[in-house]
């Protein structure tokens, strides 16, 4: 086998989407923003809410045009060329050690939440997340499309759940309204956290093959899961400011046991958030897991990495490129775990690698797609390099990647070229 064979369908993408993007953050990062921002919180998911659906939109038209398991790589090379895309793929494949540590190390939080975890017993819940990933995808995506599908409504039927409990009054709005100020600094730095939310985005177009009918189903699955999860993490934040939590926890189990204090549910709190943020936490580092071994099976494909990746097995998965994927991923939780790095470190230097991606993205769309888009593809650009500003001196990692990936890209296309004219 040579080509991934399409499996999943519209609604079985939407469910991708939305846990793609609630993933570890959902009741993780309304509480980090809230501790950076207050009040001002709110208008930083309203404002990321608003601008990241052009994105979504044009992430979606470039998918549904041009399926593709490079994804954006594949976008800026028909766009830019050969040396820009395959930079742009290296890059998103040398983020993942950054961004998967990150990822799993906010889902130890909930597990922390259940069952209390220290020292190397952190370190193997770890490395057994590793292998359930490997689990999960060995069979292909649609097995995980299903069950996140399940997820996405878990989490919403949870939140709906909880604001319907809020019982939120005029008073208590009055009250809210005059506590309210927002600075435009702390705002842009909640932003810059929020951002983490909608990675994920260029993670799904990476899955177009993955579809049945790319051209029909891949936008509306995008749009979608993208709404929905803005919707979400704009109610898990006004929940947060309602009403009294723990600021030393996890916010979101304080919040669930105080609504719903004359239920049955009462006291249940770490157990229902802990299980849905452990899920929803899987199933972001699933989806990139399996982009980023779609995107190694593609490169070594076309002989930009080596040959080795790219057998498929039965199912139609990259195996030998997902052990690669994980593999790494393993070593770089172990050498993570003991030089014990910040985990808003982690998450603002993988934010910035994703802000290039996705500035890149819009570019391209530029290029590619009919000027009756331009509007979309403008607004899509301000947003990218407003989160660019936003993240400040946390983009000198990625301009460091490029300043190294980039010329080795230019290197290579320049060997390939001359070994071809001589065997010419």
């Amino acid at each position: 086998m040579n080509h991934i064979t399409g499996t999943i369908g519209r609604w079985q993408g939407a469910g991708l989407m939305a846990t793609t993007l609630l993933g570890t953050g959902v009741f993780i990062l309304p509480q980090m923003t809230i501790a950076v921002a207050e009040s001002g919180a709110l208008l930083a998911w309203l404002i990321l809410t608003l601008a990241i659906i052009p994105v979504a939109l044009v992430f979606g038209l470039l998918a549904s045009r041009f399926p593709h398991a490079a994804g954006p790589a594949y976008f800026v090379e028909k766009a830019f060329g050969s040396t820009a895309g395959r930079t742009v793929g290296l890059i998103f494949l040398l983020v993942i050690p950054i961004g998967a540590p990150a990822a799993i190390l906010m889902t130890l939080q909930f597990m922390n939440a259940l069952i209390p975890l220290h020292g190397s017993w952190q370190l193997v819940a770890e490395l057994v997340v590793v292998l359930l990933l490997m689990g999960l995808n060995v069979r292909g995506i649609q097995v995980s499309a299903k069950l996140q599908f399940a997820l996405t409504l878990a989490i919403v039927t949870v939140v709906a759940l909880l604001f319907g409990a809020s019982g939120l009054n005029s008073e208590q709005l009055e009250s809210f309204n005059q506590a309210s100020h927002p600075q435009i600094d702390t705002v842009m730095v909640a932003m810059g956290i929020g951002f983490w939310s909608f990675l994920g985005i260029e993670a799904m177009t990476h899955l177009a093959s993955d579809f049945r009918r790319p051209d029909k189903d891949m936008l509306p699955a995008i749009l979608m899961g993208t709404v929905l999860v803005g919707v979400i993490y704009l109610a898990c934040t006004f929940l947060l400011l309602m009403v009294p939590t723990d600021k030393a926890g996890v916010a979101m189990i304080s919040a669930f046991d105080y609504l719903l204090s004359d239920s049955f549910l009462y006291g249940y709190g770490a157990q229902v958030i802990g299980v849905l943020g452990i899920a929803s936490g899987l199933a972001t580092v699933n989806v990139y897991s399996a982009s980023a071994a779609r995107l190694l099976w593609s490169f070594s494909n076309e002989g930009i990495l080596p040959k080795y990746f790219v057998k498929l097995n039965r199912y139609g998965v990259p195996f030998r490129a997902l052990f690669g994927i994980l593999g790494s991923m393993a070593v770089v939780i172990v050498l993570t775990f003991y030089s014990g790095h910040d985990l808003e470190k982690l998450i603002a230097w993988s934010n910035g690698v994703f802000v290039i991606i996705y500035l890149l993205a819009m570019l391209s769309a530029a290029k590619l797609l009919s000027k009756r888009y331009l509007p979309l593809v403008a607004t899509g650009c301000v947003f990218c390099i407003g989160i660019g500003i936003a993240l400040a001196e946390n983009m000198l990692y990625v301009m460091v990647l490029i300043a190294v990936v980039a010329p080795f890209m230019w290197w290579q296309k320049a060997h390939l070229q001359r070994k071809q004219l001589q065997l010419n």
